[in-house]
């Protein structure tokens, strides 16, 4: 019998959502019998050739990369989860969505007191174009699931994962969502 596919992908966050999968710990020897890990950073395979079964996005989109990144994801992806803050409501990257994008730049690149460069905003054209602010991914495709934290436990992702393998609906318990 075929093993379900699992894919990953982290886009502007911290992967600390991916720390926190690996943080499973001796519960990682289950999750390799119970799934197959396909596009991921954890295997650092980078393109789909097959549908999956359940996609992990952890972090926000701030650029074009991250847009691309997260369209693959939903089209090959039966079903897709946001993990994190960051993959939910932009997390600690949204923070420059309080100030316009040129501004942000100026204040980094023209403007910061401790850089020591030639006072020219990066323009290579191998950067990806960064965004008028950072997108939460349900913002950018249809979302199935969200598991929050920052990061959510290894425990909250590890029940989360085997309801969606199993076909239940992930429904955490209170002590696993709860931060202090």
């Amino acid at each position: 019998m075929t093993k379900p596919k699992l894919a990953t992908c982290s886009l502007t966050g911290c992967f600390g959502c991916h720390m926190s999968l690996l943080d499973i710990d001796e519960r990682i020897l289950e999750l390799v019998e119970l799934v197959d890990l396909d596009v991921s950073p954890l295997d650092d395979k980078k393109t789909f050739d097959q549908p999956v079964d359940v996609g992990f996005i952890e972090g926000g989109c701030s650029n074009e990369y991250n847009i691309r990144e997260l369209k693959e994801f939903r089209k090959h992806c039966r079903i897709l989860v946001s993990v994190g803050a960051c993959a939910i409501n932009g997390g600690i990257p949204a923070m420059r969505n309080t100030v316009g994008l040129r501004e942000c730049l100026e204040a980094v690149y023209l403007n910061g007191t401790s850089l020591e460069g030639d006072g020219l905003i990066p323009n290579d054209e191998d950067l990806p174009l960064l965004l008028d602010r950072v997108y939460p991914s349900h913002e950018v495709v249809k979302i199935d699931y969200f598991l929050p934290g920052c990061p959510p436990s290894g425990d909250a992702i590890w029940e989360g994962l085997k309801a969606l393998l199993t076909g239940r609906v992930p429904a955490l318990p209170y002590l696993l969502c709860k931060y202090e």
